[in-house]
């Protein structure tokens, strides 16, 4: 049976090359590659008697743990597409999702039964429901769930599946920062190379070119790596793998929430090599740790702390590298429609900062994209929307007018507009400066939050900070820095404006700040601007 970029075939080449090795540690929950292999067979073999199979649709509403990769792994094997939920939904949003996404089976947590059972009217084909035993002590005979390890117990842990494809789907619901979840449509191929690195991530010669070599991918020593983000989360899920599929061992965070203490705590006791953040949203938690904790942790494992996602400013990237100053830094682009988009090399081109600058390439661009004026690619010095073609998803699921404003053609060729404004500069190269749906127009001059937030991070009293936009009687909009202050501190308009006027220009200094003792973030980091701006707009934080 020929073998394909496909992730199950691509694990289990794996699987049987390191059988032996931990592939997966999540609080007590501990599992090699061949246990990991054994389970995921079982419980595909336990879907495939309910009727699913390819192309089916299985959610998987569940908190970090090993079940989640097992049941990702057991609907790869089977050519049925996994379907991530966040568990953070309130009921408008999960009646959405489980209508929109087709479901027919999912695997969730006990404590989600009472939610699935207001919302399962609203998937007809959802006929399979397991649940993971937890402490909620809700019902799941309700909804008629049938418990996960019972679900595998007279289940062959054989791997007799049929053949799989290159072009079989990975559907990653996005939250985004607006709107519903839109379901990005990723062929397993795609995937693999534009955002699980090919196979090269671990090794001098690069991506493979043939399935087969990835088993000669893998190194003589495990590294250990650590994601901090839910399995919900695409950047956190993509670790995962890129992890697995070098060999390597996974640790996962057992919390509901992330507190930094416990992570350090967590990668002393596992000898943890590398982090995988999502911005400062998780470095700032970190960071604030190790500085209540002087001496407390044996944290000399740690060699690589990257970051995507979100925005990791130059302040938090500073004290890590003092902190750990022969750590690697890395700081990435990309998205979930775009996979890995590439690096910051620390070098800004243009007369404006901008987020970091990448190279640009024949599978990365800058396209036009203007209101009534065809796509066009920009010329040097000139402004547009960073871009990707090759390996990309096909589409968003269910949503074709959303995948043709997306999905692009130029020259005869499919773009994937990313959303994020860049320009192209006259070396070639590509500065990136945020997402242009946030873009902030005061008085004709563009600015972008991210830019602005960085500046802000950078006062010693700001724990988090987000950067919007607010009606403006002169200039239409203002730039408005609502800020979460550590403790004990006290922050004023005028100490924001001395800081920030250090690294941006004036008129990007905010004119308007709000203390609150929360930024809103989604669970993976993200930042929720549309609830910024209404706690700004509702001035019930302002400080005069």
């Amino acid at each position: 049976m020929a073998k394909h970029c496909n992730i199950a075939d691509l694990f289990e080449m794996v699987a049987d090359k390191v059988p032996g090795r931990a592939a997966l540690v999540c609080g007590d929950q501990r599992a090699t590659f061949a246990e990991l292999e054994q389970r995921a067979n079982k419980l595909a073999h336990y879907l495939t008697s309910r009727g699913v199979g390819p192309g089916d649709h299985v959610g998987l509403y569940l908190y970090n743990c090993n079940e989640y990769l097992e049941g990702m792994m057991a609907c790869f094997k089977i050519r049925a597409v996994p379907i991530n939920v966040n568990y953070r939904y309130v009921q408008e949003e999960l009646l959405y999702i489980f209508d929109n996404a087709d479901m027919v089976a999912c695997i969730h947590h006990e404590e989600f039964s009472p939610h699935i059972a207001e919302v399962k009217g609203s998937a007809p084909d959802l006929k399979t429901l397991i649940y993971v035993s937890d402490e909620s002590g809700e019902d799941p005979s309700a909804i008629n769930s049938i418990e996960y390890e019972s679900s595998m117990s007279d289940q062959s842990d054989a791997r007799d599946f049929e053949e799989r494809a290159d072009d079989d789907l990975f559907l990653l619901y996005t939250g985004g920062t607006t709107g519903m979840p839109k379901g990005v449509m990723w062929p397993h191929k795609n995937l693999f190379y534009a955002a699980l690195g090919g196979g090269g991530w671990f090794h001098p010669d690069g991506p493979i070119t043939e399935p087969e070599q990835i088993a000669g991918r893998i190194g003589d020593f495990a590294i250990v790596g650590m994601a901090l983000a839910p399995l919900m989360h695409g950047a956190c899920w993509w670790y995962a793998i890129i992890q697995m599929l070098g060999g390597n061992c996974v640790v996962l965070n057992p919390q509901r929430s992330l507190d930094g203490a416990e992570v350090w705590g967590i990668v002393e006791k596992e000898k943890v090599n590398s982090l995988s953040i999502v911005g400062d949203a998780m470095a700032i938690p970190l960071l604030d740790a190790l500085r209540d904790n002087a001496d407390r942790w044996d944290l000399s494992s740690v060699f690589s702390i990257g970051s995507g996602g979100a925005v990791f400013s130059a302040s938090s990237q500073g004290e890590f590298k003092e902190r750990f100053p022969n750590v690697i830094i890395m700081n990435s682009f990309g998205s979930s429609e775009s996979g890995n988009m590439g690096f910051d090399s620390g070098e800004k081109k243009s007369e404006v900062k901008g987020l970091g600058n990448v190279a640009q390439s024949d599978f990365m661009d800058v396209i036009t994209d203007e209101e009534g004026i065809p796509h066009a690619h920009v010329k040097p010095g000139e402004t547009g929307i960073f871009a990707r073609s090759g390996y990309i998803p096909v589409g968003y699921y269910n949503d074709p007018a959303k995948t043709a404003k997306t999905f692009v053609d130029v020259d005869g060729k499919t773009w994937l507009l990313t959303g994020d404004e860049a320009r192209l500069e006259e070396d070639g190269s590509i500065t990136v400066y945020g997402r242009g749906s946030n873009c902030i127009n005061s008085g004709g001059e563009k600015i972008f939050p991210e830019e602005v937030e960085e500046a802000v991070k950078a006062h010693p009293d700001v724990f988090d900070c987000l950067v919007v936009d607010t009606p403006d009687d002169r200039f239409g909009s203002k730039v408005t820095a609502v800020v979460a202050a550590r403790k004990g501190s006290v922050l004023s308009l005028d100490s924001i404006q001395e800081e920030a006027r250090k690294h941006v220009a004036g008129y990007k200094v905010p004119r308007e700040l709000h203390i609150v003792p929360e930024i809103p973030r989604a669970p993976s980091g993200k930042p929720a601007y549309p609830k910024a701006k209404e706690i700004a707009v509702s001035g019930e934080y302002k400080i005069a």
